[in-house]
């Protein structure tokens, strides 16, 4: 199951243009749009989507993406002023490609006990707060930026001591704590 999520994203699709764009029209105004980003950022193993369309953020834009004086998706990225933003708002500023310059590395890799203090991440956190500011202040950003530090050093301990029992659980013979013929498939049925 993780892999077909990987390779569903990760492989040739993640390269064409129909990934974002509809496939026999270019059009920037529909690849503007977040439910485009919903073709792979979203289930199981990345929910990014459902944190975007849950959010204070992705409710503002669900209940006002039908209005042009509120999400005006024919102007350029750089010349759009939405009443929320958008996933293409945030990771695409300005039109450019290139959502890793603003990421904080969270979970990924490993990272989530990194001390997010230290200087190689002063200039990344900076940057973060700087787009949190085109409409709230720089202290409300810090702070959420800092609340959201707390709730991934806290997953990352459950996550540690969530590895340490399944490690305990194979030490002690117990590698196959349920029947093949009772174990739950990917989705979680039996």
């Amino acid at each position: 199951g993780d892999t077909a999520g990987c390779t569903f994203c990760h492989t040739s699709p993640e390269e064409r243009c129909s990934t974002c764009h509809q496939r026999h029209q270019f059009n920037p105004a529909v690849a503007r749009k977040s439910e485009q980003c919903k073709t792979c950022h979203w289930g199981k193993d990345h929910r990014d989507w459902e944190a975007y369309d849950i959010s204070i953020h992705g409710t503002v834009y669900q209940v006002n993406k039908w209005d042009p004086t509120q999400f005006d998706m024919s102007k350029k990225l750089a010349d759009a002023d939405y009443v929320g933003p958008t996933c293409q708002y945030r990771h695409l500023r300005g039109g450019h490609h290139n959502v890793q310059r603003l990421s904080t590395v969270y979970t990924s890799m490993g990272m989530s006990n990194a001390d997010r203090g230290a200087p190689l991440w002063k200039e990344k956190r900076d940057t973060w707060v700087s787009v949190c500011d085109d409409c709230h202040s720089p202290r409300f950003a810090r702070e959420n930026l800092q609340a959201m530090d707390e709730a991934c050093k806290d997953a990352g301990l459950k996550y540690t001591e969530t590895f340490k029992v399944a490690e305990n659980l194979m030490l002690d013979g117990m590698g196959e704590p349920m029947p093949k013929d009772l174990a739950p498939d990917w989705s979680g049925q039996h």
